[in-house]
């Protein structure tokens, strides 16, 4: 309802392609299809008019040209984040290495910003995170958003 562009990003966000070999496929048409459709449904259930929706954040953010066909095959287009600006760490939960405050998130993507600017960029947020991550970035959104307009940036729709 606040205009936020929400799309699919998987059901049980599948890897598609080994780390170490990008290129081999580790699910079939079908699996991803199904899974696709899945995501569509749960969606669905959250008022989300799914037909409008025209873009996919593969799983892990890691993909490969063959899973890119299949999903334009059923009607997306497939996007991923601006990388540097760390915000899919959000994720991340006190307990693990990579581990990152919403804080820290927020001083990366400022350090970015003003190092590259943020014209055209994309920004991934996770709605949903581990219970034990209690700093949700996603509680933050509007002080980000207001901090980006009084710097003159305009946040689109994809």
């Amino acid at each position: 309802s606040k205009g936020h562009y929400v799309g699919g990003h998987s059901d049980k966000h599948l890897l598609y392609a080994p780390w170490d070999k990008r290129n081999e496929l580790l699910v079939g048409i079908d699996s991803l299809t199904a899974d696709f459709r899945q995501n569509m449904s749960e969606l669905k259930k959250f008022g989300i008019n799914v037909d409008k929706l025209g873009y996919y954040l593969p799983p892990y953010e890691w993909y490969n040209k063959a899973s890119v066909r299949i999903v334009e095959n059923i009607g997306q287009s497939t996007i991923n984040y601006t990388p540097g600006i760390n915000f899919a760490a959000d994720y991340t939960t006190p307990d693990m290495e990579n581990y990152r405050s919403s804080q820290e998130l927020i001083d990366s993507l400022y350090y970015y910003e003003n190092k590259n600017g943020l014209n055209g960029c994309i920004i991934l947020i996770h709605p949903g995170t581990h219970k034990n991550r209690t700093d949700k970035l996603y509680n933050r959104l509007d002080e980000i958003i207001k901090t980006l307009k009084k710097k003159g940036y305009r946040l689109e729709r994809l």
